[in-house]
């Protein structure tokens, strides 16, 4: 599986990153008896943002992955990788704000009651005079939301957690992303649900959703998601014919004249493999790939404009029973920089091997080289430390280790221009290398999940089988909404067009929504698009 210095491949179709998308795509073409040559960047682990990072012996899933999918096909293949290794659990998230946990969604009056007659007064008064006199001119997140749920609602279960994820104010991100994160969330329905469920008129859980209730459980494998991708890794190297080569980044990705490619990895002590293929798939970020490509795209220039979030766990083990049931808990707590805490016990039990010994993991989101990224893994360490003790969910003193674990490139950030930068270096690559594919989040610049990741990777596949793109792996719904509700598998959404069936489009639409700096208007002021 490790590469020796200046070795050479010649397979059918090279592949760039092994994870979700780069696996699902090396299992199909090797089940099809296509050679395949996949590199990867990580010396030690497959599965990207998907993997299962082990510290001693405790795991820790980096950002947490419930296995859902609208899309019967894309459940079958898990199902085919890891037959006998998912377990069900229970899905719990909640807010933490101020000492008080809340339910996710929303309860109206639980939120009130948590909030004190006082604050919670003050909230109702707030919300009625939006409601009586909202804002007229709704440009941004931060309008919309106070039109919808009053400044002090907005300021204690909104602004702080988008602005931590997001890394930018909520009155700089466009108010038609707050119209589509938050449809269906409505005030004035939790609280008549809320008096229906107190006289016993209603028995449904009260979240004031029009839309639907999330998923109260989810499959998991029991080791982590990693464990998935570890096994789709096994499985194509069982074929012999596939090859994954670990601790090699792209150095280039070069088009041989003729229709195929020629790939260059190199690892940190200068070891070169070499790559000749027909076929190009890469999963490695646009800015990334336009970089390395020979000869250079015209709209390397679009491409390097692309910007991205990234992100670090703080892993603390904690000498305690577990701290909270929840999954993961959302921190909407301005005194902290942590925006969720995993308790990684709640995903499976088998991640954490010390009955006496709770591990959680602290989500910190940032930007590559700022302060935080920066930081020695000891001083994250501390800070998480720190943090915990804050919002008085452990004593310092019982922390008895820790790791770090950062992922750059986490989320592709879609600023004013990224989605003409992206459509120019699409158009371009589509016209001049038809054997040049790309999938996956970063492969797309898409913030998708990872049944999305799957299938543009599976579709991509029927493309190089059949020799030409019979498929669009582009045609996604942007509205979709359904990744944490519904039926598994139910094959509801509709196709995107012709050539991809139902249950394709099912994965496919589940891009999930990404906030957008408000565009500048003609005289250079911020301005939103009109908000229905």
């Amino acid at each position: 599986m490790s590469a020796s210095a200046n070795r050479e491949l010649n397979v059918d179709v090279a592949i760039i990153g092994a994870g979700p998308a780069g696996l699902t795509a090396g299992y199909l073409l090797t089940k099809q008896g296509k050679t395949v040559a996949i590199i990867e960047k990580d010396e030690t682990y497959v599965g990207g943002i998907s993997r299962t990072v082990e510290h001693e012996g405790y795991r820790f899933d980096i950002g947490g992955h419930r296995f859902f999918s609208k899309s019967q096909q894309v459940v079958d293949l898990w199902n085919e990788i890891l037959p006998d290794d998912f377990i069900q659990r229970p899905r719990m998230s909640r807010i933490y704000y101020e000492g008080k946990f809340y339910s996710y969604p929303l309860r109206a009056f639980e939120a009130l009651g948590n909030l004190g007659l006082l604050r919670s007064t003050a909230c109702m008064v707030s919300y009625l005079r939006y409601k009586l006199f909202p804002l007229k001119d709704v440009k941004s997140f931060e309008d919309w939301t106070t039109n919808q749920f009053g400044k002090k609602l907005y300021s204690i279960f909104f602004k702080t957690y988008t602005e931590k994820v997001w890394g930018m104010p909520c009155d700089e991100m466009s108010a038609d992303w707050a119209a589509q994160r938050i449809k269906g969330l409505s005030l004035w329905s939790a609280v008549v649900d809320g008096l229906k469920r107190s006289l016993g008129l209603n028995k449904k859980p009260n979240d004031g959703q029009a839309a639907k209730t999330l998923l109260e459980t989810f499959r998991y494998p029991r080791l982590g998601p990693g464990m998935m991708w570890d096994a789709a890794r096994d499985k194509i190297l069982a074929t012999g014919k596939g090859h994954i080569v670990m601790g090699h980044g792209l150095e280039q990705l070069a088009a041989d004249g003729e229709g195929g490619w020629r790939m260059t990895g190199r690892d940190k002590d200068g070891n070169k493999v070499v790559v000749k293929a027909g076929d190009a798939i890469s999963s490695a970020p646009m800015r990334q790939l336009a970089a390395r490509l020979h000869p250079l795209p015209d709209t390397t220039l679009n491409a390097s404009n692309l910007k991205y979030r990234d992100f670090l766990t703080v892993a603390l083990k904690i000498k305690s029973e577990d701290l909270f049931p929840d999954n993961w808990i959302y921190i909407h707590d301005e005194k902290v920089q942590v925006g969720r805490v995993q308790n990684f016990r709640s995903w499976s039990p088998e991640m954490v091997p010390d009955e006496d010994v709770a591990c959680v993991g602290l989500e910190y989101f940032c930007f590559e080289n700022d302060g935080l990224w920066s930081s020695s893994d000891e001083d994250l360490i501390e800070l998480a430390k720190k943090e915990m003790q804050i919002l008085g969910l452990c004593d310092p003193q019982d922390v008895v280790g820790g790791a770090v674990v950062r992922q750059e490139k986490a989320y592709p950030v879609y600023d004013e221009d990224y989605a003409a930068n992206v459509e120019a270096m699409r158009c371009e690559l589509e016209d001049k290398y038809p054997t040049l594919h790309l999938v996956g989040r970063n492969g797309m610049h898409r913030y998708n999940n990872q049944d999305h990741a799957m299938m543009t990777a599976m579709l991509t596949t029927e493309n190089i089988l059949a020799g030409e793109r019979v498929y669009d792996t582009w045609c996604v719904n942007e509205d979709a909404e359904y990744h944490e509700a519904g039926n598994e598998g139910a094959e509801k959404a509709i196709p995107a067009r012709e050539t991809v069936s139902a249950d394709q489009a099912a994965a496919l639409n589940s891009l999930r929504d990404v906030p957008e700096r408000i565009k500048p208007d003609a005289d250079g002021d911020h301005a939103g698009r009109k908000v229905a």
